[in-house]
């Protein structure tokens, strides 16, 4: 997978009424791609929402990949690296908040087990089964609602390499710019459409952002599934 060399971010009136609508002004974005032999994978669970609106208007297969943040010691919503689905298992560190909070390479190895059983668990819940979907040689548009530290994207990227993709482009409603700057490097197109100073959070710029649930990923996925037989 080459360098990503292709960053574009539109400016849009904040924040997205909900992820239905976020994921409508990311296919105009994406228009590009109508039709095309490529294959959108979502992080659930939120992701899949958005991306589902954006392969209903670009008639795109739709299918998911899961990946898993790796929590602080103490502090599970503090972010220090990430695991994902499929590939070599690799695993992105935020190495100065690790070396910064000392945390040891034993705890790193319980977490990324701990998360990469969940991964495992969540992956054949969405799709039936572990095995990845046929990539090889498509061009992937991996999506998720939003973005924060990146690592879960990073780690998806990573993924995506041992499933012999053309090339990947990431897309995202909404991301603070140094995110991105770190993330353009594993992907070869970076579409993002806000990216709001101070970001705050993701929920921070949709009116709704309702939890989404599992059993809500599955009946998409399922729904998506059908209508491509």
């Amino acid at each position: 997978m080459s360098a990503g060399n292709k960053v574009e971010v539109e400016t849009l009136k904040l924040p997205f009424s909900n992820r239905q609508q976020a994921g409508k002004e990311l296919a105009a974005r994406l228009s590009h791609h109508r039709g095309s032999d490529s294959l959108i994978l979502a992080i659930p669970r939120g992701g899949v929402v958005v991306a589902a609106a954006v392969a209903s208007e670009l008639d795109i297969p739709l299918d998911v990949i899961v990946a898993r943040k790796l929590g602080a010691p103490g502090h599970p919503e503090f972010a220090i690296g990430a695991v994902a689905c499929w590939g070599d298992h690799d695993i992105i560190l935020d190495d100065n908040t690790v070396r910064n909070l000392h945390i040891s390479q034993e705890y790193i190895k319980s977490e990324s087990d701990a998360q990469l059983a969940e991964v495992g668990r969540r992956i054949k819940a969405y799709r039936g089964t572990a095995e990845p979907p046929d990539a090889a040689g498509k061009h992937i548009i991996l999506i998720d609602d939003g973005i924060a530290t990146g690592h879960t994207i990073m780690a998806a990227a990573m993924a995506l390499r041992s499933l012999d993709a053309s090339s990947v482009t990431l897309a995202a409603p909404v991301a603070p710019a140094e995110s991105l700057r770190a993330i353009k490097r594993y992907v070869d197109e970076l579409i993002c459409l806000e990216t709001p100073d101070p970001f705050i959070a993701v929920g921070r710029w949709y009116v709704d952002f309702e939890q989404t649930s599992d059993e809500e990923v599955i009946s998409i996925l399922n729904k998506f599934r059908s209508n491509q037989r």
